[in-house]
């Protein structure tokens, strides 16, 4: 399926809770993946599975220049991904078997969602960001990206991004705009953070930070895992069942 943004059609899928009855109203997580992910990764499918079994429905969704939605990959900007999310959100909300609406996003899906919990932080009932990439705007900021050196203050027309992808200029200089402090300060519903403590993408700090900033945060380190739980994603899964088990009891 898809769900349309201004023209461009993002790749979506959503999957029920086993059980799961026509009538039945049921809680809602909307999952983004990471930069250059996709929404079939292994880590995504798992945290989406996790959520089912605990009786939520999960629309996963390709974001734009990912996957299998419109978009070129170096056209991308996070400025795009976060009016991808809010209409995702605003389609998700208009669902007749939705009750209540959680978020959760994976590296830059992850900061993603940070962002946009801030902006709809009264209808947004809880977040996971999963090894959250709220680096990103200070190292555009201080002239960095993904191993990459540049002159802040003369953004070149094109970066290398990644395994031979390459990023137009605009991103960085819309990354520089973004200050995901006072997203964390604005969102005051619970939150989850999971972050592989031997993370080589997003240096752990960033989630133990985080935690430490949300009034309301859970941090779960997962020991010697990398940033997409390539060792222990069981580890996470268990983590965002009982998390989230707990916040559909205190409802």
């Amino acid at each position: 399926m898809y769900i349309m943004d201004d023209g461009i059609r993002l790749n979506a899928k959503i999957d029920m809770p086993s059980g799961w009855q026509e009538g039945t109203k049921v809680p809602l997580v909307i999952i983004i993946h990471g930069f250059t992910g996709h929404m079939e990764e292994r880590h995504i499918i798992a945290a989406a599975d996790a959520l089912n079994q605990v009786g939520c429905a999960t629309l996963r969704v390709d974001m734009y220049g990912h996957g299998h939605s419109d978009g070129e990959f170096r056209n991308h900007t996070l400025y795009k991904w976060l009016t991808n999310a809010l209409t995702v959100i605003d389609y998700g909300r208009s669902l007749d078997f939705v009750t209540d609406t959680y978020l959760c996003g994976h590296s830059q899906g992850g900061m993603t969602i940070m962002l946009a919990a801030a902006l709809k932080h009264d209808v947004i009932k809880g977040i996971i960001p999963m090894s959250p990439a709220w680096m990103i705007p200070e190292g555009a900021r201080a002239g960095t990206l993904l191993g990459e050196n540049f002159d802040p203050d003369h953004v070149p027309e094109e970066l290398s991004a990644w395994n031979g992808l390459t990023l137009k200029g605009n991103y960085v200089r819309v990354a520089q705009t973004i200050h995901v402090e006072e997203a964390i300060d604005r969102y005051t519903g619970p939150v989850l953070i999971t972050h592989g403590d031997e993370d080589e993408a997003v240096p752990v700090s960033y989630g133990i930070e985080a935690a430490r900033r949300y009034q309301n945060a859970e941090l779960k380190l997962i020991p010697g895992d990398d940033h997409c739980y390539d060792k222990h994603l069981e580890m996470v899964t268990d983590a965002i069942r009982d998390w989230m088990t707990r916040q559909l009891r205190s409802c």
